[in-house]
């Protein structure tokens, strides 16, 4: 009491002003200061009212929940403990209007006057036997009065320094970017069980006393923080920084691998028997709504590791999507052939199941088209559908409403050659047309009116282009014949107006424009 007395003399005959600062003191016994939010709101209240007061001090804080401390004489005590839901309410009622100003120790006598000065005290403050004092990077500057045994003991960092020097009464950290966990991190070296007092913590805040904790070498907090980070959820970017944060451990045997498990197979190789599995239950699947929404979310899936997949992955993928790619088409052509078979329009008790069956191996093929042409791989696609000339046979003794689907998987393949989505030789783009498009228009009709999912405009544009890639005498072969067509129905067929202007260019302009500037040129000569 009396070396308080003195203390307090001694500031005031320097005239600085002294405020009771509201403590929080934690089960442990120890104190931990506030956020950075805090103190930072705290110093502008303190620079707004020493303008508006002409330096006039507030009447010191009454909250009754709050411990004053005991011992240390003018420095700012603060708090932010493991507990925080108890602890912020004392924050906005204590320390909002506080003011502290010390005087800065010999060895920051030329530091700026603007630091924000801080006093922390952990375990029995009259067993202290060591100043910590940490200079953080804004402007805070903290002093912590902690003990050398409990530091030497769960610190390397702290046993290195006070086994160089001795006696050591105080230790400097200068330049430090997260005070508020380093305080908060010193403070878990007294605790008995730190890894209780991560429970309540969140992902991100736990990164940072792992990080502090790594620096420190406190071992301890550094296993309680894996522990903590292989049981809590994490996601998107939290799995990323921890990620991130905890491989930067791996040169140390801390025991990791169970939070890298998560994210991370044993498995060298790609899981492809996994991939298979996934498409073929897909494929399978008869529920229209699951099978909907998996068939959209593995293409959404695919299309975006596609960048990042390695040569060997990508061949892998590709693989299982060709094979069932086959087992699709000889479905199709099987069920084709029961369809129309002369005896299977007596069976009317397996008309609808074929005919379902029908329409599901053609989406299937379709999808498998879509997302082959996504990873710009549906060349092979394309040359197994123009080799399909059995099943465009077919094609038109089904009824359209249970073939056009068929129609749509010809529509997806000149869509993307007009794209340039794939690029298949001149012959399978012959055969494609030569095959597919008559069938293609028979369903156009339908197409148009029963299925949604048909962009008329963008199909005809990709007709058109794939016609327009061939040799000139073939691309007037297929336009005269959908010229014929085009007179007949209509808007039932497809509108290729723009591919037989362009070849009308190339037939009979074109030839004329070449003679006469070679006669201007050979005229100039």
């Amino acid at each position: 009491m009396a070396e308080l007395k003195a203390a307090t003399a001694t500031l005031d005959a320097r005239t600085t002003k002294i405020r009771n600062v509201p403590i929080a003191v934690t089960p442990e016994g120890f104190w931990c200061c506030p956020s950075q939010a805090v103190l930072q709101k705290t110093a502008k209240n303190q620079n707004q009212q020493a303008k508006t007061k002409g330096g006039a001090s507030p009447p010191a804080s009454k909250a009754s929940s709050i411990q004053r401390a005991p011992t240390i004489s003018s420095e700012r005590r603060m708090h932010s403990t493991p507990t925080r839901s108890k602890v912020n309410s004392e924050e906005q009622r204590g320390l909002s209007g506080e003011n502290a100003a010390i005087n800065p120790p010999k060895a920051v006598n030329e530091r700026s006057q603007k630091q924000h000065k801080i006093s922390v005290g952990f375990g029995q403050l009259e067993m202290s036997d060591l100043k910590v004092v940490l200079y953080g990077k804004d402007g805070v500057a903290v002093k912590m009065s902690v003990h050398k045994n409990i530091l030497a003991e769960n610190s390397t960092f702290f046993a290195d320094k006070l086994s160089r020097q001795s006696p050591v009464s105080s230790i400097e950290v200068n330049d430090f970017e997260d005070v508020e966990i380093y305080v908060e991190t010193v403070g878990l070296m007294y605790c008995t069980d730190v890894k209780q007092r991560l429970i309540k913590q969140t992902v991100p805040r736990v990164l940072r006393i792992l990080k502090v904790a790594e620096l420190l070498g406190f071992r301890a907090c550094i296993v309680s923080c894996l522990d903590y980070l292989e049981a809590a959820p994490w996601v998107g970017e939290e799995e990323e920084n921890v990620v991130s944060s905890v491989r930067n451990l791996l040169s140390e045997n801390y025991g990791v691998s169970p939070v890298l498990k998560r994210v991370a197979s044993d498995l060298t190789t790609p899981p492809n028997d996994t991939f298979s599995h996934i498409i073929e239950l897909v494929l399978r699947s008869n529920e229209d709504r699951g099978r909907r929404e998996m068939k959209s979310l593995v293409q959404r899936l695919l299309k975006e590791n596609s960048t990042n997949c390695t040569t060997g992955s990508s061949d892998l993928c590709s693989e299982t999507l060709y094979r069932s790619c086959q087992n699709c088409l000889e479905s199709l052509l099987t069920l084709f052939q029961q369809a129309t078979d002369s005896d299977f329009a007596e069976q009317s008790l397996i008309k609808e199941p074929v005919f379902r069956q029908i329409a599901l191996e053609a989406d299937n093929l379709l999808w498998l088209a879509e997302i082959l042409a996504d990873r710009n791989a549906a060349d092979e696609f394309a040359v197994m559908w123009a080799s399909q000339r059995e099943l465009a046979g077919l094609h038109s003794k089904l009824p359209v409403k249970s073939r056009h689907l068929v129609s749509c998987v010809t529509a997806r393949l000149f869509v993307a050659i007009g794209k340039g989505e794939m690029l298949p030789s001149k012959d399978t783009r012959r055969f494609l047309l030569d095959i597919w498009l008559q069938p293609l228009m028979d369903d156009y009709n339908w197409l148009q009116h029963g299925c949604r999912s048909f962009d008329r405009k963008v199909v005809e544009e990709g007709i058109g282009r794939t016609i327009l890639t061939l040799p000139l005498e073939d691309q007037q072969t297929i336009l005269l014949s959908w010229l014929g067509s085009f007179l007949k129905v209509g808007d039932s067929c497809p509108n290729l107006q723009k591919a037989f202007e362009v070849w009308w260019r190339r037939t009979f302009i074109r030839p004329y424009a070449e003679q006469q500037g070679n006669r201007s040129r050979s005229g100039r000569i």
